[in-house]
């Protein structure tokens, strides 16, 4: 009798196990489609034009008075938003971890960031300062908000589980982004046919981006639960503090800082290709934006296959092995971009097909993988500082890309100075113990790693 009633306990914590699971993998659903539609298709283009209408003959815009060729704001734009959220993310991950509450956070960065984005339908004329600051709110939000939602991987998924649960939640990212992308093409593509200008299109893909964000929060809202943790109630040590004393518990775990950097140098580069693609696109290469928004979704729907079918492959071979292959396919896939003819959709599509079967894969290996490095009961203070090397340090590829067009005027030159962080990367990667890592923070060691 005593059996049975564990066996239906187990039964009912699997049970329980599995919804939270799924309805974590629907903040990845909802927040996605901002990164997808805004970030990485309509923003970069739209935002240039917006700064670009408003340059002086030189074609320069001069926010505070600075100089900034109308060209490199939005690159500017996404680094600014960057250092913000390095000021904010240690601050949210210590609240989370003092007083076990992630829910109302997440809550608060979501729809913080839900609502700048769709007041980005008011982005019209020369309103480029304007872009600049909903890009900001909008970016430091989602950064924020992806500390607290990691940091519930190790919490509803055991060891064995984690590769899998993380690849389908960047699967569940990449077909919300790619549905939405569905959407937008056949509006921005026939705008005309809805009695709606070209810019009037362009700016509700934004805000409906928004709106698709604050709507499907409310799922992991209501199946994730709060848990409390080992520093729940404590005072002591909030913000920097914070973050500073994680760091030094971090020196007692050398190979979990030996990760951390590996991760910062190569996902920088990852962060940047995402942000600035279609610029690259746009400007240099003179694609349409309907071409741009093919590519991407091309991008979206090999996303989902690649992200699942680099789960399967770390199943066999280990995360840390499956990741540095993609970082190969990453630098040979960026320095064929460099070459790319101008006005060749086709050769544009096979770059992006290139991209989109690394994309998800590289980044949830990276997520799972980091998990197993994270001492029990500290997940959001170490997630913290994991989403720093993630979004909160990815402010050098984009001041190097915004940097060398200012310099050269080429976007050839900036887009080929990326390689540098896929090829560091993987040497600082293939340098780290996984294994010993997983062990010396106190984790059991998985049968492959």
């Amino acid at each position: 009798m005593g059996t049975e009633t564990v066996r239906a306990q187990t039964a009912d914590e699997v049970t329980e196990r599995r919804r939270e699971q799924r309805g974590w993998y629907f903040y990845d659903w909802a927040c996605s489609v901002y990164s997808t539609s805004v970030l990485t298709v309509f923003l970069g283009p739209y935002l240039t034009s917006v700064a670009k209408h408003a340059a002086d003959a030189d074609g320069f815009v001069h926010p505070l008075g600075i100089p900034v060729r109308a060209g490199s704001f939005f690159a500017y734009a996404v680094s600014a938003s960057v250092i913000v959220s390095i000021f904010v993310m240690p601050m949210a991950g210590a609240a989370a971890d003092r007083t076990g509450r992630k829910k109302p956070l997440l809550a608060l960065c979501a729809y913080l960031g839900a609502t700048a984005t769709t007041g980005m339908f008011f982005l019209d004329g020369d309103r480029y300062l304007l872009g600049g600051l909903l890009l900001v709110v909008a970016n430091a939000s989602v950064a924020v908000s992806m500390v607290l939602y990691n940091s519930y991987l190790p919490q509803i998924a055991p060891p064995e589980e984690r590769d899998a649960v993380s690849s389908r939640g960047w699967a569940f990212g990449y077909a919300a982004g790619s549905l939405m992308l569905v959407v937008n093409l056949v509006l921005y593509s026939a705008h005309g046919s809805f009695g709606l200008s070209e810019s009037v299109a362009v700016r509700i893909c934004l805000a409906s981006a928004g709106i698709w964000w604050g709507a499907f929060t409310l799922v992991p809202l209501k199946r994730l639960r709060d848990r409390p943790t080992a520093s729940a109630g404590q005072t002591s040590g909030h913000g920097w503090r914070q973050l500073a004393a994680t760091v030094r518990d971090m020196r007692g775990k050398p190979l979990t800082l030996a990760f951390l950097l590996a991760y910062l140098v190569y996902n920088d580069g990852i962060q940047t290709v995402i942000s600035q693609a279609s610029v690259y696109g746009s400007e240099e290469l003179g694609l349409s934006q309907s071409t741009l928004i093919v590519a991407v979704l091309l991008v979206q729907v090999l996303a989902v296959g690649g992200a699942l079918g680099m789960g399967r492959l770390a199943r066999t071979y280990g995360a840390k092995r499956t990741i540095l292959g993609s970082l190969v396919a990453w630098t040979v896939t960026l320095g064929a971009g460099y070459f790319l003819p101008a006005g060749a959709p086709v050769w544009f599509f096979v770059l992006a097909a290139g991209i989109g079967l690394v994309l998800g894969g590289s980044q949830a290996l990276s997520r799972s993988l980091f998990s197993h490095l994270v001492p029990r009961g500290k997940e959001a203070e170490y997630f913290s500082a994991y989403e720093m090397s993630d979004r909160g340090m990815s402010w050098l590829g984009p001041l190097l890309f915004g940097l060398t067009y200012q310099l050269t005027g080429s976007y050839r030159d900036a887009i080929i100075s990326l390689v540098a962080f896929f090829v560091i990367g993987f040497v600082l990667l293939a340098r780290v113990p996984v294994r010993q890592a997983v062990h010396d923070a106190g984790n059991p060691v998985p049968d492959r790693i």
